[in-house]
């Protein structure tokens, strides 16, 4: 590892020499990532520059900056779609911007950090151009960048949060099915007794989620000033009885008061103040102006009205007892399914609570639609597993188990992350089932819901109550499967497209942002998260960049084709020249190239593999490029198939380019960590270079094209 005091070849001939420093980081961690670490090197050594690039991919930070190095350095450029920790940087010129720009305007970016305004710890000086994620204001071009930055904001939250709903669920859950007795108050764990301890714990983990939730919204937008506002204000939403709520806001009120927090964080940063003051604004003054205001916002202007719609809908659900017991039913799966825990759910859970005694049918419909939203979320990652990335997969099995003991909270992640999705699904999952208990005339017995209170007797009517969940689930995780379809899916870790503000095709989706990629390749923000190892990242000479793994054997002759990208790439998968003249019949054809080499099983299946890959968020890289793929278990080994496409074909990337350079891969499931992740970073920093495309365009026939291709390593 080399610093800035190490040139490359070449520095301060066509320039003044700057020592600069990198950061590049997409939500995937994969081809973006090395993409825009190349391109940035290449640009400052082709400038005269020396440079040093730390990429965070996703195996974490590679080629990592040292305190030398940013002592010595003239300034910093981080581009990056996810948060970024500047507090190293203070006191040095820093250029904030989204990954797309490290790849697409290098030249530019090196150009502009020499004026880029000095960080000064506060998140208040750090420009940012162009487009992408980033927490400070500066001369953003367009709409974009405030979309970015709710999204960031929005999953930032949400991958915080996520471990406190698993680990709170599942104690939870384990402790009600080892220890817990049913009895008329519900499913009671003994107060002397080992599962109650493991029930506290649990309950502390579900306390914390929401202002985790909230906290870490708020410190996306706002930095760590915003910290303590931010949780704190979540706290406050969560507890109703700071505002004479018999319900908290819930996880939509931490979501409202996170960026509450944020925002008027980064507001009071723009105030001036004088120079005796600065220095304790982000430590003292800021947290203390912004919670006292924020909290005393929630809790006597906020509050009231969430106190009102509580007391309210609790009288007019009164009102509809003894009417149709559809409609009543419909009307109680729709609350409990909507905010999972906030006044509307609780207010649901209540008025079927407090007719237990005298009316169980109402709490029969309570307790079939209160499973379903975790249910189906959990059903709609196991039936469409490459709509949603691995951190939410996991959460998905998680939401089961909890949905199996009646913890609606089990589905909030998937809310919070996609609203404008996973909310109508869950909705219409908890009227449905809601609706079949009405009409089956299912009773429980006591104040609390899921499969688990019919296991252990307290439902009347038990064939009816499954019947009324397993239709409600079906119906969750299938409209959650379409709406994600139609909206082009979850992207990076689970964004939403439709939330607030995101642009990431439905990540995350983004997912978030984020449909799960495993390349970062449609845009800055679109794509899942990818949690296998990457090679290091690249830098401005090869001493300055962290070792990848070799693609040819040692001392090999690069025109051995059973050496090309460890011989998974041959002269059977190689064509000279592609017949298809659209995106789908071209995926037709690599999936056919392929087969060559008698690794595909299932061509067909490859082909639907590789299709849905493409629904949720294009793999044309742009610079003339497209890397579609697939990890399916209709091929039996990796394999990699190459082909040229003179005219080009639309590929609906980035820069608008048609892709004439097309790349082909395909793993089994068991194998889509390390060498999938592998040959996409190869291939994305190889192909970065300008002569490099050149030269596979020109070359004479597939034998030319396979010694080109040996020179990936």
């Amino acid at each position: 590892m080399t610093s800035p005091a190490d040139p490359p070849n070449g520095a301060g001939a066509s320039g003044p020499g700057l020592k600069l420093l990198a950061v590049t980081a997409c939500p995937t961690g994969i081809a973006h990532t090395y993409m825009a670490a190349e391109k940035l090197a290449q640009a400052a050594e082709s400038l005269g520059h020396a440079m040093k690039v730390e990429t965070q991919g996703s195996i974490g930070a590679e080629n990592v900056l040292s305190d030398n190095d940013v002592r010595d350095a003239d300034g910093i450029i981080i581009a990056a779609d996810k948060d970024v920790d500047r507090s190293r940087f203070v006191g040095k010129r820093v250029l904030v911007v989204g990954v797309a720009e490290g790849i697409h305007h290098p030249e530019r970016l090196i150009e502009q950090v020499r004026s880029a305004p000095v960080y000064d710890g506060d998140g208040s000086a750090a420009g940012r151009s162009g487009t992408g994620g980033g927490g400070a204001t500066g001369s953003a071009a367009g709409g974009s960048k405030g979309r970015s930055l709710t999204y960031k904001a929005l999953m930032n939250g949400v991958s915080y949060m996520i471990p406190f709903v698993v680990v709170g669920g599942l104690l939870i859950a384990v402790s009600l099915a080892l220890g817990g007795d049913t009895t008329p108050k519900g499913i009671v764990i003994p107060d002397d007794s080992f599962w109650k301890s493991v029930n506290d714990i649990g309950v502390i983990g579900f306390q914390l989620m929401i202002p985790i939730l909230s906290g870490y919204i708020a410190y996306a937008i706002a930095d760590r000033p915003a910290l303590v506002p931010g949780m704190v204000g979540g706290w406050i939403a969560a507890h109703g009885e700071l505002y004479d709520s018999e319900a908290g806001a819930g996880f939509i009120g931490a979501i409202v008061t996170g960026f509450l927090a944020g925002y008027l964080v980064r507001w009071i940063k723009m105030v001036k103040v004088p120079k005796f003051v600065q220095p304790i604004m982000p430590i003292i003054v800021i947290p203390i102006v912004a919670t006292s205001a924020l909290g005393l916002f929630f809790i006597y202007v906020l509050g009231e009205p969430i106190a009102w719609v509580f007391e309210h809908l609790t009288d007019w659900l009164g009102g509809l007892t003894g009417t149709s017991a559809a409609l009543l039913g419909t009307i109680l799966g729709l609350m409990i399914a909507f905010d999972m825990g906030g006044p509307v759910n609780k207010t649901a859970f209540l008025f079927g609570a407090g007719l237990v005694s005298k009316n169980p049918e109402v709490m029969g419909m309570c307790a079939a639609a209160i499973p379903v939203p975790p249910l189906g979320q959990g059903l709609a990652t196991l039936i469409r597993r490459r709509m949603f990335d691995d951190q939410e997969r996991e959460t998905g099995l998680a939401a089961l188990f909890m949905g199996f003991f009646g913890i609606t909270e089990g589905a909030i992640p998937f809310a919070a992350a996609r609203p404008a999705r996973v909310i109508p699904a869950n909705m219409l999952g908890g009227a449905v089932a809601g609706a079949v208990a009405g009409l089956a005339s299912v009773e429980d017995n006591v104040p609390h819901g899921g499969p688990i209170v019919a296991m252990l007797g307290a439902v009347d009517g038990v064939p009816m109550f499954f019947v009324a969940v397993v239709i409600g689930t079906a119906a969750t995780a299938l409209t959650t499967i379409a709406l994600m379809s139609l909206g082009g899916g979850a992207a990076q870790g689970g964004g939403d497209a439709s939330g607030p503000g995101a642009a990431v095709g439905g990540g995350g989706v983004p997912g978030p942002v984020r449909e799960p990629a495993l390349v970062g390749v449609a845009t800055a923000s679109a794509a899942g998260a990818a949690s296998a190892p990457a090679p290091a990242a690249a830098s401005a000479s090869a001493s300055a960049s962290a070792p990848a793994p070799a693609a040819l054997s040692e001392g090999a002759s690069a025109d051995r084709a059973d050496q090309v990208l460890s011989g998974y790439l041959t002269e059977q998968t190689v064509r000279e020249r592609l017949a298809a003249d659209g995106k789908e019949a071209a995926i037709r054809e690599m999936a056919e190239l392929l087969a060559t080499s008698g690794k595909v099983a299932d061509v067909a299946e490859l082909v639907r593999a590789a299709l849905a890959r493409e629904e949720q968020g294009t793999t044309g890289l742009g610079e003339e490029i497209a890397i579609p793929h697939a990890k399916t278990d209709a091929v039996t080994e990796p394999v990699v198939g190459f082909a040229r496409s003179p005219e080009g074909i639309e590929w609906g990337a980035l820069d608008d380019t048609k892709a004439k350079l097309v790349f082909m891969i395909a793993v089994p499931e068991a194998a889509a960590g390390d060498e999938h992740l592998r040959i996409l970073a190869l291939l994305s920093r190889k192909l970065m270079s300008a002569e490099f495309r050149e030269r596979l365009l020109e070359a004479a026939d597939e034998a030319a094209i396979l010694r080109v291709l040996g020179e990936i390593e």
